[in-house]
């Protein structure tokens, strides 16, 4: 029996939501309904959170 071929794992990209400045963690946008550890997707037109399905749009400029 041959050995079964393992793909390389992308890492998850939630780190890169993340910048530690003193002792707290910023960057990404929260959900203000669900609160800290719930990230809204940056779309092109706005902000989207999967979780309460809570959506922000962005202004056109």
């Amino acid at each position: 029996m041959a050995k079964k071929k393992i793909k390389n794992k992308i890492p998850s990209k939630v780190w890169e939501k993340y910048k530690v400045e003193g002792n707290k963690l910023t960057k990404a946008k929260n959900c203000p309904k669900c609160g800290p550890g719930y990230f809204l997707a940056d779309m092109k037109d706005r902000f989207y959170c999967g979780h309460c399905h809570y959506l922000e749009t962005k202004k056109k400029e």
